[in-house]
């Protein structure tokens, strides 16, 4: 009877933790508004003209964590942390050369940690801001929550967001929600993504040039993504129908339709397509010639045979002039991802 009494008070001791333990991720839920305006750090006097070439990156930074020697439990591997403090470092020096070199006029950077367990607390916001001395940046959270109590050892505390940087003056920013197809209590440790726009004046034309960054849903069931592709749509037409400049870029988790996307080996994450219905007016690029993601179920090898993918890429409005785009292969050292980059101009009337 004394045993008995011992096992009933333990598993009642056990429910209350973990009864408290979702009472405040409950209450601490991050839920933020629909539409959130958003501060922009940094200063530059530098404003656009319409008929000069700029150049965009845009890259999945993997947290600086998902280097070449990562594999990671959600995409079939074994880890759940996949660097270290100073591999972390490591990487993020590697992708700011990079960059630095690049040139690049704007930056979109996703899967920026601000202060986050997997990557050893570094704050990669800061980073950013610091090693690109003249450039405008904004920040936009997509996945806060105290602890995500899985898998064992557990992810942990996690703070993280998608991140913008801009040689020129940023005149406006916000945050525009996207639908979370996770129910209660998935979605207490899961992204709640977003939209990242800035708005940047163009001299001599009332156009703006807007700018918009984005990682859309990775492992739902599908719906998810069409559900987000919706909104970025619908917004992407209203721009349109001002007769602004657009360029929305980022990690879509999609294919595009027309990106000869390597054929999805069994058992591994499969992307799926975006449904290009109602983007006719827009331009859709992927590099289908290299692969920008690669899988995570085990260490990259290039000597093996692995799985790819492309699901990284730019929707631009026509009024822009691509005059150049690629994948640029940097045989994911640093990242799962490699950077694509768009060089192109604003056509004027």
């Amino acid at each position: 009877m004394k045993v008995l009494k011992k096992v009933i008070a333990v598993i009642c001791t056990l429910i209350f933790i973990i009864l408290v333990f979702f009472a405040v991720l409950t209450f601490t839920e991050f839920s933020p508004e629909k539409t959130q305006s958003l501060e922009v750090r940094g200063k530059t006097e530098l404003t656009l003209t319409a008929d000069k070439p700029y150049k965009i990156i845009s890259w999945n930074t993997g947290y600086a964590c998902l280097g070449k020697n990562a594999d990671f439990f959600m995409d079939g591997g074994t880890h759940v942390k996949t660097a270290d403090k100073n591999l972390a470092q490591k990487n993020l020096n590697a992708m700011q050369g990079f960059i630095s070199k690049s040139g690049a006029d704007f930056i979109f950077l996703q899967e920026t940690d601000f202060n986050s367990s997997r990557s050893s607390y570094i704050n990669q916001t800061e980073f950013f801001e610091k090693n690109n001395p003249g450039f405008e940046s904004v920040f936009a959270r997509n996945f806060k929550t105290l602890f995500v109590p899985y898998p064992v050892p557990p992810i942990g505390k996690v703070d993280s967001g998608i991140m913008t940087l801009s040689r020129f003056h940023i005149e406006q920013s916000s945050r525009i929600s996207l639908p979370c197809p996770f129910s209660y209590p998935m979605r207490l440790c899961n992204l709640k993504r977003c939209l990242l726009t800035a708005e940047l004046p163009v001299e001599n034309t009332s156009r703006k040039l807007i700018l918009v960054n984005l990682h859309l849903e990775a492992y739902d069931d599908g719906e998810g993504k069409k559900a987000q592709t919706k909104v970025l749509l619908d917004f992407l037409k209203a721009e349109q129908k001002k007769g602004n400049y657009i360029i929305a870029g980022g990690d879509f988790n999609q294919s595009f339709p027309d990106a000869n996307a390597p054929q999805v080996k069994e058992g591994l994450w499969k992307p799926g397509f975006l449904d290009k219905s109602g983007f006719e007016t827009f331009t859709l690029l992927m590099d289908d010639t290299k692969a920008s993601c690669r899988s995570l179920d085990r260490p990259y090898n290039e000597d093996e045979d692995f799985q790819f993918y492309r699901i990284d890429g730019f929707i631009i409005s026509k009024n822009i002039n691509v005059k150049s785009f690629e994948a640029v292969n940097l045989e994911f050292e640093n990242s799962d991802h490699n950077p694509v980059v768009l060089e192109f101009t604003m056509i004027t009337d």
